[in-house]
């Protein structure tokens, strides 16, 4: 049974919380426990049902405020696959916060308020999704409830939202009328939208496909460690360890070890006490090689014919996450899968208006803040563009001083 991650995000009081608990309670997802606790709050909605945001806000104050603050994760299954759900929060202010959660999610929930149509926050949500390469999307136009179940109002916010998708680079956009407080079309289709020929929300994850990259033109494997147990019993044996991140390798497959550019054949791979032919993105393996070339952790085995970009130049879209703005003449740690080097920041192109979608320039990147850089690094890095393949395509920045992860980064190209 495959896992399908995936992200829900909106404006405050779009309803993302009750959308979630909606389709726990409905789907039957909800422990005894939690059941119990849920029927004795004394949260309700205006109609005297039970608010069943209640699952989601675990913080006092998103309790108190009834708004999401950080990313609340939820797990379910049905009888056809496994969720993970990150609840992630819809307010500028928390930025950061969807970024993490969205960063390993297939697929992306935006809802849109029925009454209020494409907005602001409907924009940002939207970029941010494309940025972070998100291929699947789900726009639930939410509380078809208080605008009659209109299906004009919905052709009309479905038509806005196609707009602006095509404007930041969204392509697999399906689109469902809701209600999440009523329960409209979110485990069961509906009556009250008999006008709406599509299936419910759960009928749509439950089938949706997820992409899995099994080609080998992006096999990577970051070097975690290097065996050499140095016995007699042992003598001779010299494995490279780590998790395939992407593609596919298979016993006889020649490979190149970056930044070196050493190259090498796979002998045999192991998978606990199993010596499988092949080792898919995911798995744990250790790799043994025809030649003893010095490897070390941080390097990258890869496909000998489908290579990655080298450089020590690099573009990148950045988002902001430190309190404590960028310091363009700070050294700051970055770290690519298993790699960490210094760097600096050389030069900041343009920050983005997550709100407006337009560059501004000469502006000092700060909490939340969002753009394009240019990074000089210590060493040479081995990386995908994001856009090709996101996990060899994703890095972070960690302040020297204090160990703290302030930015996120997404590897574009290259730098001139």
């Amino acid at each position: 049974m495959d896992i399908l991650k995936f992200i829900t995000a909106g404006s405050v009081d779009d309803g993302k919380s009750t959308l979630i608990g909606r389709l726990l309670y409905d789907s039957d997802s909800i422990l005894a426990d939690q059941l119990e606790a849920l029927h004795s709050s004394n949260r309700k909605n205006d109609d005297g049902s039970i608010d069943l945001a209640i699952l989601t806000d675990g913080l006092k104050a998103e309790r108190e405020q009834g708004i999401t603050i950080d990313v609340a994760y939820k797990y379910f299954q049905t009888d056809k696959r496994k969720f993970i759900i990150a609840d992630t929060p819809g307010h500028i202010q928390y930025t950061r916060n969807m970024v993490t959660g969205a960063s390993n999610a297939n697929l992306a929930i935006i809802l849109v308020d029925a009454r209020k149509g494409v907005i602001e926050q409907t924009i940002r949500h939207s970029f941010l999704v494309a940025l972070l390469g998100i291929q699947q999307v789900v726009v639930c136009i939410n509380k078809m409830d208080m605008v009659d179940y209109s299906e004009e109002v919905y052709k009309s916010i479905l038509k806005d939202y196609n707009a602006l998708a095509a404007k930041v680079g969204l392509k697999n956009v399906h689109a469902i009328p809701v209600s999440a407080l009523k329960g409209d079309n979110i485990v069961n289709t509906s009556a009250n939208m008999d006008w709406y020929k599509g299936e419910s929300l759960l009928h749509f994850l439950e089938t949706v496909e997820i992409t899995i990259d099994a080609s080998t033109e992006h096999a990577r494997l970051p070097v975690q460690w290097v065996i050499r147990p140095q016995t007699e019993e042992l003598h001779d044996y010299r494995g490279y360890a780590g998790r395939v991140s992407s593609g596919s390798f298979k016993v006889n497959d020649k490979v190149t070890v970056l930044p070196s550019g050493f190259t090498s054949t796979i002998t045999k791979i192991e998978l606990l006490d199993k010596e499988p032919e092949e080792a898919l993105a995911g798995m744990s393996v250790t790799v043994h090689l025809k030649d003893e070339i010095d490897i070390s952790r941080g390097d990258l085995l890869v496909n000998s014919s489908y290579q990655p970009e080298v450089s020590q130049l690099i573009e990148a879209d950045l988002c902001w996450m430190d309190t404590r703005a960028l310091d363009t003449t700070h050294t700051y740690f970055i770290q690519h899968n298993s790699k960490v080097t210094r760097c600096k920041i050389q030069e900041t192109l343009y920050k983005v208006n997550i709100n407006t979608l337009e560059k501004e320039y000469n502006e000092d990147f700060k909490l939340n803040d969002i753009g394009r850089i240019i990074i000089k690094t210590a060493d040479p890095l081995a990386f995908d563009r994001y856009q090709d393949n996101k996990a060899n395509g994703g890095a972070i920045l960690i302040d020297s001083r204090t160990n703290v992860t302030v930015g996120a980064l997404m590897l574009r190209n290259v730098a001139d």
